[in-house]
This record gives structure tokens, sequence and C-alpha cells, in this order.
């Protein structure tokens, strides 16, 4: 009987300079299946995807950066403000003569109570378009206000002035620096981001990050006045009495926009004469 063996397929060894290397991969061995590259659609749409989801993720992180500083005022700042109880009204018989001196300021500007119709931020003059910027006859048309916390530096100010931004406006009708009765001044505010201490236009921007006993300075007609903040409010802009007058002292009062970006509401922030001081 013959019997059939099937021999191993035989390695051939390459040397340099003869043969083929090649003849080294065995013969029975099947070649590798040729793979196929990926369609190009199915890469784009990938690539399409994630940049949707980056597009959104973006999307969404402008939004909270711009609506957060609005919700946390009104979430967190302005219920404070709301509550905060001042100082001054700690004073003895300070709670009859308050009102006194409130009801003889109102009477003496003028306060009225119609509704506040169009608003231009930018203009003084429309801020309490009921009760009108009253004209003062003074040798002192301008001042300097500063306010350390802030980053506020000699900002000028222009007394019965209506363009907010090229300076804050003390409000014409109301007291000077240094005198019996309340200075009361405007400054325009945006969103906190785009604060800038010598950009009218976003100079009181931050003015909510103050607090009770910060400092305020003010330097008119060559004397430097240093102010301590005493009370912080929130009003609405159909309300007046931001404007009203104190004669027990020199009062300064502090006018923007709230929450900031907005034109909801008022934040006054008021500050009493601690002493003058030589400039």
């Amino acid at each position: 009987m013959y019997q059939f063996v099937k021999s191993k397929p035989q390695m051939r060894t390459f040397e340099a300079g003869r043969g083929d290397p090649l003849d080294d991969v065995p013969c029975d061995v099947p070649p590798e299946p040729h793979a196929s590259p990926p369609h190009p659609l199915l890469g784009q749409k990938q690539s399409r995807s994630i940049y949707s989801y980056a597009l959104i993720g973006l999307g969404m992180m402008i939004l909270v950066w711009v609506f957060w500083p609005i919700v946390s005022f009104s979430l967190f700042t302005s219920p404070v403000l709301s509550a905060v109880v001042s100082p001054v009204q700690n004073d003895e018989n300070s709670g009859d003569q308050s009102r006194l001196f409130s009801s003889l300021g109102a009477l003496a500007i003028g306060i009225g109570a119609e509704d506040e119709s169009t608003l231009e931020t930018t203009n003084a003059n429309t801020w309490f378009p009921t009760k009108p910027q009253k004209k003062i006859v003074t040798s002192v048309t301008a001042y300097t206000l500063s306010i350390p916390k802030l980053g506020i530096r000699d900002a000028a100010v222009i007394i019965g002035g209506d363009d907010l931004q090229k300076s804050l406006i003390h409000y014409g009708g109301t007291g000077l620096p240094g005198e019996y009765g309340t200075a009361v001044v405007f400054g325009h505010s945006v969103l906190p981001q785009f604060f800038s201490g010598t950009n009218y236009k976003s100079i009181f921007s931050t003015l909510p990050s103050m607090k009770i006993g910060d400092d305020i300075y003010v330097t008119y007609d060559g004397v430097r006045y240093r102010y301590k903040v005493f009370d912080m409010i929130v009003t609405k802009p159909t309300d007046l009495s931001p404007l009203e007058q104190r004669f027990d002292d020199s009062y300064i009062t502090l006018v923007t926009c709230v929450p900031p970006g907005t034109l909801w509401e008022r934040l006054n922030v008021k500050a009493r004469l601690v002493k003058p001081e030589n400039s």
C-alpha cells in the first residue's frame, strides 16, 4: 500500500542579493482582505455634530455670562437693599425730622406723581420727565467725584447737564456738595462685565457692589469732601423720592439703573458728609 504524506510548506531564507523576500511567505497563507476606506459623508456628519454641540455650548455660556448679573441682582441683591435700615434713622428724633425734611424738599423742587413715559437712558432730562431739572445760576458749573472702591477717580460731574455719555450729571435743583441738602448725581450703567472707570456710559455699572460705610469723595469749588454711605435702596422708575431733600446735613445720592443693563428699577446710594478736607 502506498501512503501519502502531506509535506509542510518550506520557508526559504532570504539572503542579501539572492532571491525575492516575498518568497519567505508560506505559499498556503491566504491573502488578507482589502479594507475599504470610510465613506466621506460619514466623516462630514460626525464633524457637523461636533461643531453643532460646540456652538450650542458656546451659546449657553454667552447667555449665562450676559444674564447672570441680572438674575443674581434680582434674586440676591435687590431683596437685601429693600430691607436695609439706615443708621441715620436711628438718630434721636430723626424719624419726624426725616419726614419733615423730605416733605420740605419735595415741595421745594415740585415733585409730582405722574408716570414716566419714554426714557433715553443717556439723557438725564428723561429720567424724571415729570420733574425737569432746574437751571442753577452759580459760578461753579462742574466738580469731580471719586469712589476708590470702584476704581472711579476724579469723574466729571456737570451741574444741570444732560448727556450721560460725556459725564456724570448733578440734577439741577438739588443741593450742592458741602451745603445743607442732598446733591443727586446720575450715572449711566451697562452690564458690569463692561465696566470702565473712565467710560461714562458704563461708569456706574458696579455701583451695586457698594456697601454701607464705603467712602465717596467730592471736590467742589476747591474743597474736598468725604461722604460715607449709610443707605442703599431700590426704587421704581416712576418713584421721585431719589430727588427728595434733607436739610439737617449735607448728603449725596448716586442714582443708576438696575438690574445692570436694564431700565427696570433705580438704585439709590445715599451718603452723608463726614468732614471737609482741603484739596
